[in-house]
């Protein structure tokens, strides 16, 4: 699988699409609003924990709203709130109001591992969230608090009962697959939410963070496809417009949708739309590289929305064509944790 090439006379344009040189049109935003989590996973962070953001160095939601705000002039549509755990983040409602409101942002969505989500969910819908994906590795509760080092299960599961009473749907799972140690809830955890047609079930390949776990333990996407096609039949979805990177795919016999997001065997890096603004201000253009400086420093230092357009635009002119954790020779790890850059 090859990387995209720069296009040949392409031009960085001052107005209109924001445009790298590989001619890919950005037009989401994950925002990590905190990189503190309640949850420990064994992809997301090392077993001795990390030292968290000083408070101070979190972007204000003023100063996101703001970000987002200028993005959306430039083509941006899809916003994500993710952390850490954003829901941990307090008043995390009120950015959500904020960023609803913005003109031209039209999905609005988070990511979060659910166990405060009973409790919030409601008011979070009323806010302007749209969606929730919800971090569930397995099923089999101890499995669930060795993987997330001391997760409940019991939480997660309620508060995707209470995505879906408040109409947080469809409400997609993330289950990241990592070999060895839940590759077996394959099954099991599909079974749980069989009939509960507004639930998709996503199976993600592990990432390696240079600072978490650097060997590549990942399932590939086809081996997971071939394991369930022993039991069921899988007919592929199409592709929807303006979707993510997960392949879409309904089993048959139970018609529930699951999905593939496999950057590693299957990248999709030449279709690549994201932004990552995380929560100390960086923007991070690709997900495996540490990011420039921050935004957050030259918005305090006084800077204008039309020059943060030409700030944001000169950034993402720099994007990476992509990763190299899926080669075989020059193989690189992603930077840092995935906790601090929010997936």
């Amino acid at each position: 699988m090859s990387l995209p090439a720069p296009v040949a006379d392409l031009v960085r344009a001052e107005s209109g699409p924001l445009l790298d040189r590989y001619a890919r049109v950005h037009t989401y935003l994950r925002v990590s609003v905190t990189d503190r989590c309640n949850y420990r996973c064994v992809y997301c962070m090392p077993a001795e924990g990390l030292d968290w953001m000083p408070r101070e160095h979190l972007l204000t939601y003023e100063e996101i709203a703001r970000i987002v705000g200028v993005l959306a002039r430039m083509g941006v549509r899809k916003v994500r709130l993710t952390g850490g755990e954003p829901t941990v983040r307090r008043g995390i409602d009120t950015l959500v109001r904020m960023i609803a409101a913005v003109p031209g942002i039209d999905d609005l969505a988070m990511t979060t591992n659910g166990h405060r989500l009973a409790s919030l969910a409601a008011r979070l819908k009323d806010a302007g969230l749209r969606r929730v994906n919800v971090s569930i590795d397995a099923i089999d509760p101890a499995v669930f608090a060795k993987l997330t080092r001391g997760g409940d299960l019991t939480r997660v599961l309620q508060g995707i009962d209470a995505a879906l009473a408040a109409g947080l749907t469809p409400v997609k799972l993330n289950c990241v697959v990592v070999r060895g140690e839940n590759d077996h809830q394959l099954f099991p955890l599909l079974a749980r939410f069989a009939g509960r047609p507004e639930v998709a079930v996503r199976f993600i390949e592990f990432m390696p963070f240079d600072a978490v776990e650097r060997r590549r333990r990942h399932v590939p996407a086809a081996e997971l496809r071939a394991r369930l096609a022993e039991r069921y039949t899988l007919e592929p979805l199409p592709k929807p417009v303006n979707g993510g990177p997960s392949v879409d795919w309904r089993i048959r016999e139970t018609g529930q949708q699951i999905g593939f997001v496999s950057p590693i065997t299957e990248h999709f890096c030449q279709a690549c739309n994201r932004l990552r603004l995380q929560a100390d201000g960086h923007l991070r253009t690709c997900l495996s590289r540490e990011a420039a400086p921050s935004l957050r420093d030259v918005l305090r230092a006084g800077l204008a929305d039309r020059e943060l357009d030409a700030v944001l635009r000169e950034r993402v002119w720099g994007k990476a064509a992509g990763h190299e954790a899926h080669l075989d020779t020059g193989y690189r790890t992603f930077d840092g944790t995935m906790t601090a850059v929010g997936g």
